[in-house]
Order: C-alpha cells, then sequence, then structure tokens
C-alpha cells in the first residue's frame, strides 16, 4: 500500500507547487508533452496527480520527473493554468533535498560547479570554436578568475555544492 504523507501537499506549495490542486486530470499536459509518449517514462498528469493525494514517494522517485524539459508547452496547454513546469521543479528541489538526484542532472551541477558553465569547453568544443573563428574560450567564468571566484561564492551563499554532493 502506498504511503500517503498528509502534510505533503502543503509542503509542495511551500517550495513554489501550490497551482498543484486546481489540476483536473484532463491529461493535457501528458497528451502535448513533447517529451513524454514514446520518448520518455514522463508522464506530467500522473506525477500531478500523486503531488493531489500526498504520495510523496511516487512524485518525487518518479522517474518521469527528471525528464521534463522545462518547455512549458504543458502550462500553455492546460485549460486550468496549472504551473505544471513549477510543480515540477518544487517537486525536483525537494528530491535533492532529500539527497536524491537524477545521475544526468547530478553531472551537469557538478561541471557547473567545476567550471562555471554546464558543458565542460573540452579540446573538441575549443577547436569547433577557433574554426569558426571565435576566440577558444566564451567571454565568460573560464577566462575571468573573478567572474569565476564570485560565483563560486554564490554556490557557497545558496549551498548548492552541498545539495550535489551530498
Amino acid at each position: 500500500m502506498k504511503e500517503v504523507v498528509t502534510e505533503f501537499t502543503e509542503e509542495l506549495a511551500a517550495n513554489g507547487g501550490s497551482s498543484a490542486a486546481l489540476c483536473f486530470q484532463c491529461g493535457t499536459c501528458t497528451l502535448k508533452c513533447p517529451s513524454a509518449g514514446l520518448r520518455t517514462a514522463l508522464r506530467p498528469a500522473n506525477i500531478m496527480r500523486a503531488s493531489q493525494l500526498g504520495l510523496k514517494d511516487e512524485a518525487i522517485e518518479d522517474y518521469g520527473l527528471w525528464q521534463c524539459t522545462t518547455c512549458y508547452t504543458c502550462v500553455e496547454w492546460c485549460p486550468r493554468n496549472v504551473q505544471v513546469v513549477d510543480v515540477i521543479t518544487a517537486l525536483r528541489n525537494m528530491a535533492v533535498a532529500d539527497g536524491e538526484m537524477y545521475e544526468n542532472h547530478k553531472k551537469v551541477a557538478e561541471s557547473l560547479i567545476k567550471n562555471g558553465h554546464t558543458v565542460d569547453n573540452n579540446d573538441k568544443i575549443k577547436a569547433l570554436r577557433k574554426s569558426l573563428g571565435l576566440q577558444e574560450n566564451p567571454d565568460t567564468v573560464l577566462d575571468d578568475e573573478k567572474a569565476k571566484a564570485d560565483f563560486d561564492r554564490i554556490l557557497k551563499a545558496t549551498k548548492f555544492t552541498e545539495l550535489v554532493n551530498q
């Protein structure tokens, strides 16, 4: 039997997912989602329903939660103006706070911590940039030690690194 966590809907609302309560399960979010269906395990309507019912484990442990690309198609089509992406983001944040993070998202976060970028500027990318007449590193923290130090302070202040490495 699935465990109902009565405080979950309030916790979700406090984390930015209050509009989950508005969902009447029409399924439009899943139907219109470019990531759902045959492409991934994402079923936004299922995540919304688990959230409404207080099924915290089911909502947070749903593999599809991490397949959302945050394109907002679901929000654009929702007849109740449910902010599905906000709910998914809130659930992801809650999952990360509980020490759960999809491995590919963790890799992106680790690259952000290490380089200040989500994608490492490796030799192949540098060569491509050079062939296009660009400098090897873009004008970002990759070439600005002070900017990287400032960015690192932000990561520390927000405890981002701690969340990713727990």
